[in-house]
C-alpha cells in the first residue's frame, strides 16, 4: 500500500502543479489584455506555456516513438494488425482534427 500511496501523492502533486500553471497563465493573459499589450508573439508565448499544449506535445512525441518502433518491427514481424496500427497512428498525427 505504501507505493500506491506515494503514487497517489505524486499524481496529486503533479495535478496541483498543472492547475497552478494554468491559473498563472490565465492571470498573465488577463493582465496582458487589460494593459493592451497582447500581441501575436506574446499570445503565442502564452499558448506555448499552456499545460494542455505541453501534454499534447508529450502525447505527440509518444505516438511518434510508437510509430517508429512499429516501423522498425515490421521488418521482423509481418503482422497486418501492426501495420494497420502504424498507419492509424500516422494518420492521427497528420489529421488536424
Amino acid at each position: 500500500m505504501g507505493n500506491n500511496h506515494k503514487d497517489l501523492l505524486a499524481a496529486l502533486s503533479t495535478s496541483v502543479r498543472e492547475l497552478q500553471q494554468g491559473l498563472d497563465l490565465h492571470c498573465c493573459l488577463i493582465t496582458s489584455l487589460m494593459e493592451g499589450r497582447l500581441t501575436e508573439p506574446h499570445l503565442q508565448t502564452l499558448m506555448d506555456r499552456c499545460p494542455k499544449r505541453a501534454r499534447e506535445r508529450r502525447l505527440e512525441k509518444a505516438v511518434r516513438e510508437a510509430i517508429d518502433v512499429l516501423d522498425e518491427s515490421r521488418k521482423a514481424f509481418k503482422s497486418k494488425a501492426l501495420e494497420r496500427l502504424r498507419k492509424q497512428l500516422t494518420e492521427a498525427l497528420i489529421d488536424p482534427d
